[in-house]
């Protein structure tokens, strides 16, 4: 089956040139693009049900949790980005963060935290949407105080009582998020956009906040891990307020957790536990949250299988056919890509690259189907056989070696003029491994002796 390529039938709406453009760059970049994936998107129709309904629960006030796995180059930050772009048009906020030893480590939340602040994007605000959130929450405040029947002159007080109702239950459990709030809008409303600015960074789980706007908020210290979850809740309420439907969070690369230390993966992997589990209680209404792995993660000793309880959470039957497998499921799988699939994904790009073009004609001519499958089994040739994770390279290669050259140059001819060429430049870390020949024997092995 594959992973990619629209799932609506029908004649396509045309494409605007900013968003073809912003696309096309991102493959020309080896890239997953940022936005525009829903052009790229067939044959995740599968998943579209499962998913609105999940988004549905979130907007109701509920919490979701779901694990997506899947081998390297199988389209699991395509999948993420394409489900937040969905969540997007229904007014949620969406954050993306990469988990990773040095600068993500999950067994510290208040830095899952801050990562999240710091990428939090919406339909209308870029990464970091914090501020303007925060801004759009006050104001809601200061209407509905206005609809009670507060006067100019009562404004205030009635926002400030407004604020105590809405975060009461979050001020249970980090009573430090309100009272920030609070000296953020005091220093707004007193012109002091510096001690604003540092206040609204602590807010965003910053640490090293001159300590002057610290006391000046009333509030001490940095965020720690179990001020995390009540400044999570935080968010999530100033979201639904503001008018979000909720927030879809992914924890991206969650198999890098393999490779940490012994003590501090299992750290790691227990605040996982507990975070689903708080997800599952019911404690962050309006959240999605959504992990990757690979089966080594879920499956392996050294992930998932280290700690019985959370590989109870995240069981899953894949013993069936693919066909079959449960899309509503905790865990749901994206299958790799074959030369059949690897193909139409071609295709895809080709024909959204030669409608804004005005070699048309010559781009359907020349990389026709024949020669998109050519270049999939090549790629994957100089990846060790394994088409399976080549479809980076291949639409890196496609866009920006074959597909420009013929919309730049007239006498260009992609089976003349070009061979497929793979430089160690051109290559991940995972896909130089895929690429290395492995030694026959052991005089094959270098020795630096």
């Amino acid at each position: 089956m594959n992973v990619f390529g629209s799932s609506v039938s029908g004649a396509a709406a045309p494409v605007g040139a900013v968003r073809r453009r912003a696309v096309v760059d991102a493959l020309r970049r080896g890239a997953v693009p940022e936005s525009g994936l829903d052009l790229l998107a067939t044959g995740l129709g599968r998943f579209e049900r499962a998913v609105d309904e999940d988004l549905d629960t979130v907007a109701a006030g509920g919490s979701v949790f779901k694990a997506v796995r899947g081998e390297y180059g199988s389209g699991k930050t395509f999948f993420t980005r394409w489900l937040g772009e969905r969540a997007k048009r229904r007014t949620f906020a969406v954050a993306e963060v990469q988990v990773s030893e040095t600068e993500t480590p999950l067994h510290k939340l208040e830095t899952v935290y801050r990562r999240l602040t710091e990428r939090l994007t919406t339909a209308s605000f870029p990464p970091s949407a914090l501020r303007p959130i925060a801004d759009a929450w006050f104001y809601a405040l200061e209407e509905d105080a206005l609809s009670d029947g507060a006067g100019e002159d009562e404004l205030s007080p009635a926002v400030d009582r407004l604020l105590t109702a809405r975060l009461a239950e979050v001020s249970r459990h980090a009573p430090a998020f309100a009272t920030a709030l609070r000296g953020y809008k005091q220093s707004l409303d007193a012109g002091d956009e510096a001690t604003a600015a540092a206040v609204m960074s602590w807010l965003g789980g910053q640490p090293h906040v001159a300590a002057a706007a610290r006391r000046s908020a009333g509030v001490r210290g940095d965020l720690d891990h179990f001020g995390a979850f009540g400044f999570l809740q935080g968010l999530l309420t100033m979201l639904r307020d503001a008018g979000h439907a909720g927030l879809v969070l992914v924890l991206d690369e969650v198999e890098t957790l393999q490779r940490v230390r012994s003590d501090a993966r299992d750290k790691a992997l227990n605040a996982l536990r507990q975070l689903i589990d708080e997800v599952h209680s019911g404690r962050f209404p309006g959240l999605y949250l959504v992990i990757t792995g690979t089966p080594a993660f879920y499956d392996g000793q050294q992930g998932v299988q280290r700690l019985a309880p959370l590989a109870q959470r995240l069981a899953t039957d894949f013993t069936t056919d693919p066909r079959f497998d449960n899309p509503r499921a905790v865990q749901i799988r994206l299958p790799g890509f074959t030369e059949e699939s690897l193909t139409v994904l071609g295709a895809t790009i080709r024909d959204l690259y030669a409608e804004g073009s005005p070699s048309f004609d010559r781009i359907n001519q020349l990389a026709d189907d024949a020669y998109l499958t050519d270049l999939a089994l090549a790629v994957g040739g100089a990846l060790g056989g394994k088409v399976g994770v080549a479809p980076r390279l291949y639409l890196k290669k496609l866009v920006g070696d074959v597909l420009d050259r013929i919309d730049q140059f007239p006498d260009f001819d992609p089976r003349t003029h070009y061979k497929l060429t793979v430089g160690s430049g051109d290559l991940t870390a995972t896909e130089r491994n895929f690429a290395a020949p492995a030694p026959a024997s052991a005089d094959d092995l270098d020795l630096d002796l």
